[in-house]
């Protein structure tokens, strides 16, 4: 049963940061944008069940949950709690289950697969620990041709900054390695 060492806001004021002792996984996200999507997830079902609850996403010591706008954050933190000490630590999970989260996108050639490990190791030095700190992620969707697709997760996903400033920051970057690229959020 994870505890809650922190709590946090994000730049998104419809997201909170919850900070805990121990982890939820080993490496692994988890990111659902509805209750459907969450059907396989318990932890996850149980933050739905939550009036309110849009959005959530974890990885390892934290989670972020975001609302909808029309609940007080405070009584609304209280509540959301419970589901988050109620759920399981994460267990040791095997190196299989690990590389199926993390593979890469499948149908890739080997030269698009090296320029999307480029990309991913600059992602993974520039932007997501700051995207992370804020309680959200970016996950990249696919690559073709010059369109890199990605995803944000968390409290990135609702926060109009991500759209707007980040994005064009991170085509910025990835522009460093590929002059070409365009960036899209999905």
């Amino acid at each position: 049963m994870p505890r809650i060492a922190e709590i946090e806001g994000t730049p998104n004021p419809n997201a909170m940061k919850f900070v805990l002792r121990d982890p939820l996984t080993w490496g692994v996200s988890r990111s659902y944008d509805n209750a459907g999507a969450a059907k396989d997830d318990p932890l996850a079902c149980a933050l739905f069940d939550i009036e309110h609850v849009t959005n959530v996403f974890y990885v390892d010591h934290w989670i972020t949950v975001t609302q909808d706008g029309g609940a007080d954050w405070q009584e609304l933190t209280r509540t959301v709690a419970a589901p988050i000490r109620a759920a399981l630590a994460a267990d040791a999970q095997s190196a299989a289950t690990v590389a199926a989260a993390t593979t890469a996108i499948a149908g890739l050639s080997p030269e698009n697969q090296r320029r999307l490990d480029k990309i991913n190791a600059l992602l993974d030095e520039q932007i997501r620990p700051y995207l992370q700190g804020d309680g959200g992620d970016l996950h990249v969707l696919g690559l073709d041709g010059t369109k890199l697709s990605v995803h944000y997760q968390g409290a990135c996903g609702t926060c109009p900054s991500s759209i707007a400033g980040t994005l064009a920051g991170i085509e910025n970057l990835v522009k460093s390695i590929e002059p070409d690229i365009e960036v899209v959020a999905i």
